[in-house]
């Protein structure tokens, strides 16, 4: 069993670790480390997550599942569409100022409903009500970038809002940043496949 104090330390140590597990995953060899009674005691009084998981809300990309980790392994953010605002940047400095954790990976995926939102908002009259708008505007000043594209293949069109979103965080925080430069940290961007179930990497820094 992976000890808290055994964890990585270092971005890239962080995200082998990240990949390791899903490779589990996909391969129908989960360990399903951390997990015991003896262990969620041993982790009650401290967290010391190794990686921040910021990833879309969406129900079939439930972190410790398709990463194949347990308890205290992964500080979770998750929105719709991984959008980004100030109570998401609040809580990722939570995890890398406060708990040390050396990693912030991004996770977007296929068949994303809220990139797929966007896209049928490019068309006059049918952008969403409500506070569903509000999450197609922010994926919006991602997607402008790559229109043509991505009205052919929204696959286009997740590939940019994680490299956008990736690099949002780190213009957006310059706590990130400081950490990013001084090496403490590193900032990825990941693509999950639904139906294979693996993750790929688009983008990152620092690792």
């Amino acid at each position: 069993m992976t000890q808290a104090h055994d964890w990585p330390s270092s971005p890239a140590a962080a995200l082998t670790l990240l990949l390791d597990g899903n490779k589990r995953f996909v391969a129908g060899e989960r360990l399903h480390p951390n997990q015991d009674a003896d262990y969620r005691a041993s982790i009650a009084p401290e967290q010391k997550p190794f990686a921040v998981l910021f990833g879309c809300a969406d129900s079939r990309l439930a972190a410790e599942i398709i990463f194949d980790r347990g308890l205290g392994d992964l500080f979770v953010v998750r929105t719709a569409g991984h959008v980004v605002g100030a109570e998401i940047l609040g809580s990722i400095e939570y995890a890398i100022s406060v708990l040390d954790t050396p990693l912030i990976a991004v996770l977007g995926h296929d068949s994303c409903g809220a990139i797929n939102a966007t896209l049928e908002a490019l068309e006059p009259g049918h952008a969403p009500s409500g506070y569903i708008r509000d999450i197609v505007e922010r994926v919006m000043l991602s997607v402008l970038a790559v229109r043509d594209e991505a009205l052919a293949d929204p696959e286009v069109a997740v590939m940019e809002h994680i490299r956008y979103t990736t690099e949002l965080l780190v213009e957006r925080s310059a706590l990130i940043a400081d950490r990013l430069a001084e090496g403490r940290v590193g900032v990825v961007g990941l693509s999950y496949r639904l139906a294979e179930g693996s993750v790929r990497r688009i983008s990152g820094h620092g690792v």
